[in-house]
């Protein structure tokens, strides 16, 4: 009977992790999160994890035991961030990523801190630094050089002397790997700045238009030998910059779909590669406006006035199409960008940043 009591309750306890109720450390398993959320807090519970071991195993000392809790409040702040409650600002800004990445970093210095000398823990701990060192730091980093020569020379194993050498190394890399993400969000928010600006000006356009302003009906609608041609017909009407807008649009969204095969994914939680292919929508829709206007007022060479409602929405899908050459180039800078975001995923390529 104890034993059916004793396994029940471990049931118990394993489906409510799994529908987000936290463990005594406060770590949650199966909570419904996004998949960087998902992620992060199961890095944090397995640094908990690590810290609880070390506090079981060894007798730290009073030091060490200011280390030990101030990993703890590292590791709470990092749950928080990855776990708690979104607001509309921390969504925008992406600063509440930064604060778990910050965080854990700095928990992962403090636990290397705290393996003792006289472990066979410590021996390989000087790979692993190296590793995420060859990642995000220069191959002439001092402290890079510095810490391959000593390894080297003592078989890939680190000896204790080292350990504050090797501290050194991974707090520069996980420094210099907060930079390459902050640089893939301040893009990202430049990004997300420059599709809210364009969809407003986009949106002005139609509704003043749709206020009845005979301005746009002049800048949109031809005058040909057979009477006047308007994007929905004979007559100016309140949805011809709508009808012009959507169909740039759309045309932009088919070429935009055409153009993912040259868009990189991405593991970080900046989104860039959709605000790339959102980005789009906007534009196309003003470079479709746009383009009927300056055909209207005789700029391009060759066009002075289109003659049906046809021609004006063929002409409207070519501006909106023409749209990628300039998105195309934002892209290439988005690319690079995302390149320069490096991590054990895309392999050890000398430490140089590109």
């Amino acid at each position: 009977m104890a034993a059916t009591d004793w396994i029940s309750g471990k049931w118990a306890r394993l489906r409510g992790r799994d529908r987000g109720e936290p463990d005594a450390d406060a770590d949650v398993a199966g909570k419904r999160k996004s998949s960087w959320a998902q992620r992060t807090t199961a890095h944090v519970a397995h640094l908990q994890a690590l810290l609880n071991r070390r506090e079981e195993v060894s007798d730290l000392s009073t030091g060490d035991q200011k280390i030990a809790e101030k990993i703890e409040t590292h590791l709470a702040v990092a749950r928080n961030a990855a776990g708690g409650w979104k607001t509309p600002i921390s969504i925008l800004t992406g600063s509440r990523i930064d604060r778990a990445y910050s965080n854990i970093h700095k928990a992962e210095v403090k636990l290397l801190k705290l393996v003792p000398e006289d472990e066979g823990e410590l021996k390989w701990a000087g790979t692993v630094v190296l590793a995420q060192a060859r990642q995000h730091l220069g191959p002439n980093d001092p402290r890079l050089v510095a810490l391959e020569d000593r390894l080297k020379n003592g078989s890939q194993e680190m000896v204790p002397d080292l350990k504050e050498l090797a501290v050194a190394t991974l707090l520069a890399a996980h420094e210099a790997e907060e930079a390459e993400r902050a640089q893939a969000r301040s893009f990202r928010n430049i990004l997300l700045a420059a599709v809210m600006a364009t969809s407003f000006v986009a949106a002005l356009f139609i509704l003043w238009n749709f206020k009845g302003n005979s301005v746009m009906s002049t800048l949109l609608c031809f005058t040909p030998p057979q009477g006047q041609v308007c994007p929905t017909g004979k007559g100016g009407s309140r949805v011809d910059a709508l009808l012009v807008e959507g169909v740039g649009a759309g045309a932009a969204a088919l070429a935009g779909s055409l153009a993912i095969r040259k868009i990189q994914g991405t593991t970080t939680p900046y989104s860039i590669p959709a605000m790339l292919v959102l980005l789009r929508l906007p534009v196309g829709a003003l470079s479709a406006l746009f383009g009927i206007m300056l055909i209207n007022g005789r700029v391009i060479p060759g066009l002075s006035n289109l003659d049906s409602t046809s021609q004006i929405a063929a002409w409207a899908i070519i501006f909106g199409v023409a749209q990628e050459s300039l998105t195309r180039m934002i892209d290439a800078q988005g690319n690079k960008v995302l390149g320069n975001v490096r991590g054990p995923e895309r392999g050890i390529e000398g430490g140089e940043n590109t």
